[in-house]
């Protein structure tokens, strides 16, 4: 029996496989990545404007910038440290954004969740072993900022009320919570220029990272954040919540519970950024005072949004940040610049991200649905 050389058969064993499924994978992945990139040089080039018109070296800055965050292993250990609580107040608006909410008050579930753990400690400490007294307070911070952050989601929900508003109204709310407490009932009495409560003992104190000058939270972070990774894209539950996200009356239609999913995902979201307080608390300041409204929750939204709300991106895009924001003291003193510039910067940088928002999905080369040539 022969077989024929162009037996049709033998002409698709030897086809070699297609090269499409491989290109429609880094195409779907390259979007985010080259539109953020691009919106990052964009916000760039414009704040070099800024500093042109202050009269200032746009290279000097930038030089300075790297240098402050980046140039020395004691600048990135700080940029490392900075990075720390921004993973999880990132995290505060990554988790809602999936059920399409946007929670902008993470910076209320910090301050409440710093006051919270210290206020847990105060008993504790010199009494209780120090990891339990250390166990204790996150439970007791991500527990009020789970409940704060919650609200928002609740009153989202059951009545129709503006997450983004309300959850910004109730940072306020927290703010002043936190100064009524520090300032009242948790007052340290030796805390004169700068009301606090009571300082934890050295051993309670969240130690460093053997071989590092940075505290055990950027690894609480980091963890945080592949955790919710695995949560949104390999359990039903994250399934559900990105079909809520989706399509709410899709999802009611389907029986989904829209509402628990808001609370859940509202209430864990506020439960991270708490823990963002304990850690403040427990590895930087050693007590709750007005230093935990640092800003924390706010820079949190520009590195989600940055991130495009993947926890697993949210890791790297922190860390800059964190580089940048560590960077503002060297600017400040080199340069003669106020510290806000490195604010400006990131409002600037904000401004731009929610611009190229609008281009996503426009590009034919990152969308293989409109291909036509199959490779």
């Amino acid at each position: 029996m022969t077989i024929e050389a162009n037996d049709p058969a033998i002409a698709i064993a030897e086809k070699p496989a297609s090269l499409r499924p491989v290109l429609e994978w880094i195409a779907r992945r390259a979007e985010p990545v080259v539109i953020g990139l691009a919106a990052i040089l964009i916000g760039l080039a414009l704040f070099s404007l800024f500093i042109l018109a202050v009269g200032k070296s746009p290279v000097t800055l930038f030089q300075l910038m790297y240098t402050g965050g980046f140039g020395s292993w004691f600048s990135v250990q700080n940029s490392l440290s900075r990075a720390a609580p921004l993973l999880l107040t990132a995290l505060c608006v990554a988790l809602p954004a999936r059920l399409g909410l946007v929670i902008i008050g993470g910076e209320g579930a910090v301050v409440l969740g710093g006051v919270a753990a210290a206020a847990m400690a105060l008993p504790l400490a010199g009494t209780a072993p120090v990891f339990l007294t250390l166990i204790l307070m996150a439970i007791a911070a991500m527990a009020v900022g789970g409940i704060w952050i919650g609200l928002a989601g609740f009153l989202r929900h059951y009545r129709g009320v503006n997450e983004t508003i309300s959850s910004l109204l109730l940072s306020y709310i927290a703010i002043a919570l936190m100064n009524q407490f520090v300032e009242g009932l948790l007052r340290d009495p030796a805390s004169l220029n700068k009301p606090s409560t009571r300082p934890l003992p050295a051993e309670y104190m969240l130690g460093n990272i053997p071989g590092m000058d940075v505290h055990w939270g950027l690894v609480i972070g980091i963890l945080a954040c592949v955790v919710s990774w695995i949560v949104i894209e390999a359990t039903s539950y994250g399934f559900a919540a990105r079909i809520a996200g989706g399509n709410v009356r899709a999802a009611q239609i389907q029986g989904l519970p829209v509402g628990k999913l808001i609370a859940g995902f509202t209430a864990l979201a506020g439960s991270f950024a708490g823990l963002a307080g304990m850690i403040e608390v427990a590895a930087v300041q050693g007590s709750a005072n007005a230093s935990l409204a640092a800003g924390y929750g706010y820079t949190g939204i520009l590195v989600a949004f940055l991130a495009r709300h993947n926890p697993l991106a949210i890791i790297p895009v922190a860390i800059l940040l964190g580089g940048i924001d560590a960077s503002g003291g060297l600017i400040q003193r080199r340069m003669g610049l106020p510290d806000a510039t490195v604010l400006v910067l990131q409002g600037t940088l904000f401004i731009v991200i929610l611009f190229c928002e609008t281009f996503y999905g426009r590009f034919k080369i990152f969308n293989p649905d409109l291909w036509k040539r199959s490779f």
